[in-house]
């Protein structure tokens, strides 16, 4: 895959044994749009891949499911927030299981996963790196990033960038009192009408960085193999996880980074906070045939950016129908036909020469076109390799 942090096509994974994943999951307060629905593909494509050459997989994913955007839908909506998160994370893997995503060996919470996050927290202090900000209310938790001296080294931002996307995102680096602007919230502590739980930092919750880096380190082991996301996760977050870690451990946190590209609709990226969302339950609920819906992100690569409209289900729809109809034995005769031997050989070298969807499709489309009769074979790495029955 391409590492973001080098720009280079690199090889992802061991030679032999087992490959560790890292995901970062989903904030429950709201369905799942197609912008997840496209990141989730796309690691399960490599969770295929990995599987295919023979290697073992662990992979983990996370779930944020106590956070400021979960508890101010909860507050307007007047649900309470455990509920909110518990139907919508119950909706994510009804999501994810029809559109035929294998499930990670790890599906945490940081509720259940408070335990880590503050045993991390205690080795970032042990290095060092944890203070608390000068506020007489609220002397919040805070982590030194910049103790990692690779910091920065994923993103390429220069420090101005940096602090704006910090703002835009979600952090505070014009927070009063903290020693550096791109310093991470580690532990917030609590305020009237906010969950939150004993520790030895006090009473409160964890900050977001934090978490992840927790739950990767507890249940993969240190530089694990991949770490993926949305492209609007390389920074902040991930950046500030990687120097977390390394602060934590001396070792960096993952080998490779790899990041799709956002989903819009009408020129915007698709977001919760813009409103502008397509939900898969949604086009589910329509008639929309999973499947359908799993061949329309597969047919763009993931590292671009794209705009969803009525005619990527369309066209997915039309070409899931001429692919059944020659797995039926359908298809029209025509030229001398398409080996199912030499279909496999190209959808498994279209993926794993950086996940290209295009060809490992167009190979299909020649199949369901010139079909030699091993619509068996076929199937079975439609299903295998790309998930798609």
């Amino acid at each position: 895959m391409t590492n973001t942090a080098t720009g280079r096509l690199e090889a992802v994974g061991p030679e032999a044994g087992t490959a560790r994943l890292y995901v970062c999951g989903i904030t429950p307060y709201d369905a799942t749009h197609l912008g997840h629905a496209f990141t989730y593909v796309t690691f399960d494509l490599v969770n295929r891949q990995w599987r295919d050459l023979g290697r073992d997989v662990r992979y983990t994913q996370n779930v944020t499911d106590v956070d400021d955007p979960l508890l101010e839908r909860a507050a307007a909506t007047g649900a309470a927030w455990e509920d909110l998160a518990a139907r919508e994370i119950d909706l994510f893997r009804d999501d994810m299981a029809a559109l035929r995503v294998l499930p990670p060996d790890h599906y945490l919470g940081v509720v259940e996963s408070l335990d880590r996050v503050t045993a991390l927290i205690e080795r970032l202090a042990a290095a060092g790196a944890v203070y608390q900000v000068d506020d007489p209310e609220y002397p919040d938790w805070y982590c030194t990033n910049r103790l990692d001296p690779a910091f920065g080294a994923l993103s390429h931002l220069d420090p101005v960038t940096m602090a704006a996307t910090f703002a835009e995102r979600g952090g505070d680096p014009a927070r009063p009192g903290k020693r550096d602007p791109l310093d991470a919230l580690v532990w917030r502590l609590a305020r009237p009408g906010e969950p939150s739980w004993a520790s030895a930092l006090g009473r409160g919750r964890p900050g977001w960085h934090v978490e992840c880096v927790a739950l990767g380190l507890d249940t993969l082991g240190g530089t694990f193999d991949l770490q993926g996301g949305g492209q609007d996760l390389v920074f902040p977050h991930h950046e500030m996880c990687a120097a977390q870690a390394w602060t934590a451990t001396g070792q960096p946190l993952a080998r490779c980074y790899a990041h799709t590209g956002m989903v819009g609709l009408a020129g915007e990226k698709m977001s919760k906070s813009l409103g502008n969302l397509v939900f898969v339950s949604q086009l589910r609920q329509q008639g929309a045939d999973p499947m359908a819906i799993r061949l329309a992100l597969l047919a763009h690569h993931y590292r671009d950016g794209w705009d969803w409209t009525e005619r990527d289900l369309e066209d997915a729809t039309a070409r899931l129908a001429r692919w059944r109809a020659a797995f039926a034995g359908a298809a029209p005769a025509g030229r001398p036909p398409v080996s199912a031997e030499a279909t496999l050989h190209a959808v498994r070298a279209g993926l794993r020469d950086d996940l290209h969807t295009d060809r490992a499709l167009a190979a299909l489309d020649a199949w369901a076109e010139r079909p030699d009769g091993g619509a068996a074979l076929v199937a079975a790495a439609a299903d295998a390799l790309l998930g798609l029955r």
